[in-house]
């Protein structure tokens, strides 16, 4: 197939594995290494060999209900082998591994629970024929994995240690606030969708009467707590992966998460009186309290 062969494709490969590369380098500046390879750009590769050995069977079987488990799968994995080989048992890197393995676990299950309900995830409806692009979709989730969790994984791979201080116990506050409002939003939402009487129309009550996407914004919330934590033990070109934060802020707003479902949600309930209402009273990301229009 003509498509298949695209130059573009190969060429968002390229980029893709070339951002990986840079941060793997920038992680590893003063982090440990084993056999004298850095554990932090070890880390890294194994989140790419991870997505590619579970895309060939997705491809063959043109499937994508494994595609957030595996991202979830993947976290858990690159922060314990990075514990694991660097030997670090202080306070603050178990802290870091605690709070992956739960974020992790939790929307692992969650995300791979409501595509089995679903079936299938539409998303990956034009994607799923196509080798490069379907490829490049896990590809992508390798880089959302390695940059997401760079400032953690700096921060368990570096050879410096700094006990538990003021960033730390910010930081850990800061991630309670935002998984809090993440799993509440789920939660929320999922008993919203399981009520027959709530079917084909929209949720505008709970958290979700402050916010249009609170769960995103417990997502950016929960990383910026991790970056706090981390902070302090970073140095040198470490203090790059502290683009972490920002990256998911990036990814959320500007590409696959709020642009996507505003537009399917416009597509749907665009034409409604009470749909419009709830967007002029309530805000894209940021909660408040919904303000009174008209």
């Amino acid at each position: 197939m003509a498509e298949t062969r695209a130059p573009r494709p190969v060429a968002v490969l390229v980029v893709v594995v070339a951002i990986a590369a840079a941060i793997a380098w920038a992680g590893s500046q003063g982090g440990k290494a084993v056999g004298g390879v850095p554990v932090f750009a070890l880390a890294v590769a194994i989140a790419f060999v991870i997505q590619w050995i579970v895309f060939i069977p997705s491809y063959v079987k043109q499937t994508e209900h494994f595609f957030d488990l595996t991202g979830s799968v993947t976290y858990l994995t690159t922060m314990g082998l990075a514990v694991a080989l660097t030997g670090r048992h202080d306070v603050r890197s178990l802290l870091l591994l605690t709070l992956v393995v739960v974020w992790a676990g939790r929307l692992g299950t969650f995300l791979f629970g409501r595509v089995r309900r679903t079936g299938a995830d539409d998303r990956f409806d034009e994607i799923k024929p196509v080798f490069w692009r379907f490829f490049n979709t896990w590809t992508l989730q390798g880089l959302w994995v390695s940059v997401t969790l760079a400032a953690a994984l700096a921060a368990v791979t570096s050879t410096r240690s700094v006990g538990v201080d003021v960033w730390a116990i910010v930081g850990l506050a800061v991630w309670l606030v935002g998984f809090g409002i993440e799993v509440v939003a789920d939660r929320q939402k999922n008993a919203f969708r399981a009520d027959p009487a709530n079917r084909g129309t929209f949720i505008s009550t709970g958290v979700w009467a402050w916010s249009r996407h609170p769960n995103y914004f417990g997502e950016i919330t929960l990383w910026l707590g991790v970056a706090l934590i981390a902070f302090p033990v970073l140095r040198g070109w470490q203090y790059a992966t502290l683009i972490s934060p920002v990256f998911v802020v990036l990814l959320l707003t500007r590409v696959s998460g709020v642009p996507l479902l505003e537009k399917k949600a416009d597509a749907k309930w665009g034409g409604r009186a009470d749909y419009q209402a709830y967007k002029a009273r309530t805000p894209v990301l940021v909660p408040r309290p919904p303000r009174r229009v008209g």
